[in-house]
């Protein structure tokens, strides 16, 4: 493209200098909002899912099939502790804990409510997940309480319990006899999630063995933490691969954390998808204005395009000209919105965005109320190629509108 008409069309968009920082300011604002919805969304999904993984449900968990249908106690997995030595082999596992869970109703003088019994063994469970690290009040089990429990913090205040509070377990052994059990609250853990909170208690492997009864290497989860969170679905098939024999004769299923929570994979999809989608919305409502900007820009100019005509300027230099006045109007706002978001994003996600007006209903949802955004570079590419296709798409009207200009006509006008 010739150098001159990149020179005219650039010194075209400063002679209204007012009118073209309005539509650069236009076009930034605008990015700035769709990217910084898209870093917004993206942190706080991540942070959903990091707190899922680190929290809840590890990596990687692994049942007995029929426990998955009814949940009940004895389901057990067959030959837990050589299965999780196996699992250790891989490099990319950090740690494994073997769990017993069961269906309970928990009570204190005040009142009762069923729960989730979490029986674990402490040091494996702080290497899996970081309950550990949550504990709002008291301390995390050990194995010098006699008798201990940890709770959460919204199931806490349920119950009126508070540290060193006895509480009842009443739960069924595997041969369905009711049994009793009464637990010292060591500790009160609070995480971004009231659901889990609310419904998930923690005592002892071998007190919970002793409670229902129980053989000592009896599990029914056992749970798979990695270094890196990507290498989930490669392990989950490796492991599927490895206790093949096991699956197929179903006496284990191996399942990954999306396998788990398929709805936060899925809000994950759809939060890509509604990105992409707003992000369209702002670019066709700035295209509007383009448009609007760049006729008023032809109208302006008829004299001056009849003229250029008239010397000899064909119809592909003047239709390259307004094109390139669109592009640069567009682009330059497009790269000063663009590098305004990234450094929005950056600022909030080293400080965080908070939202602590709104901590319970978040916390109600799952979601932390200080959102770090964070930004994809994948994002960034995709925006500045979206934006160079508006500005080319928004071009071509005004420029066809000049080109059917009559040189003659378009000489004499007074405009």
């Amino acid at each position: 493209m010739n150098t001159t008409i990149i020179s005219i069309a650039w010194r075209n968009v400063w002679r209204n200098k007012l009118r073209s920082i309005i539509i650069i300011c236009a076009v930034s604002v605008g990015l700035i909002g769709g990217l910084f919805y898209y870093g917004f969304a993206l942190g706080m999904m991540n942070q959903r899912v990091e707190s899922a993984i680190r929290n809840e449900i590890s990596n990687l968990q692994i049942h007995h099939p029929e426990y998955l249908l009814n949940e009940e106690v004895k389901n057990n997995i067959q030959d837990p502790d050589n299965i999780s030595q196996l699992i250790l082999k891989y490099s990319e596992v950090k740690a494994v804990s073997q769990r017993i869970k069961a269906t309970a109703m928990i009570s204190t003088a005040e009142t009762g409510t069923g729960v989730i019994l979490n029986g674990v063994t402490p040091d494996h469970e702080k290497q899996v997940t970081g309950l550990s690290e949550c504990i709002d009040d008291g301390e995390f089990l050990n194995n010098e309480s006699r008798i201990p429990i940890i709770i959460g913090r919204k199931l806490a205040t349920k119950l009126s319990a508070r540290l060193k509070s006895k509480v009842v377990i009443t739960a069924a052994n595997t041969e369905g006899v009711i049994t009793y059990g009464a637990f010292q609250v060591i500790g009160i853990y609070d995480t971004d999630n009231d659901m889990f909170d609310e419904v998930n208690v923690f005592v002892r492997k071998n007190d919970l063995t002793k409670l229902l009864k129980l053989d000592q290497s009896h599990t029914n989860e056992i749970a798979i933490a990695l270094y890196n969170h990507d290498d989930t679905k490669k392990i989950g098939k490796e492991l599927n691969q490895m206790f093949l024999d096991k699956t197929e004769s179903e006496q284990l299923t191996i399942r990954t954390w999306q396998e788990i929570v398929p709805s936060l994979n899925a809000m994950i999809e759809m939060m890509d998808y509604f990105a992409y989608v707003f992000l369209i919305i702002i670019l066709f409502a700035l295209a509007f204005g383009i448009v609007n900007t760049m006729l008023m820009v032809v109208m302006e100019r008829i004299k001056e395009i009849g003229m250029l005509k008239a010397i000899g300027m064909t119809n592909t230099r003047i239709f390259r000209m307004i094109m390139l006045e669109t592009i640069f109007l567009s682009g330059t706002g497009g790269i000063i919105g663009l590098f305004l978001s990234i450094l929005c994003i950056e600022y909030f996600g080293y400080y965080g965005f908070s939202l602590e007006d709104f901590q319970q209903g978040f916390n109600s949802l799952g979601f932390s109320a200080i959102i770090y955004p964070e930004g994809e570079v994948s994002f960034y590419i995709s925006t500045t190629l979206l934006v160079i296709i508006t500005a080319i798409i928004s071009s071509i009207y005004p420029a066809r509108k000049a080109l059917k200009m009559k040189a003659v006509e378009a000489i004499k006008t007074d405009h």
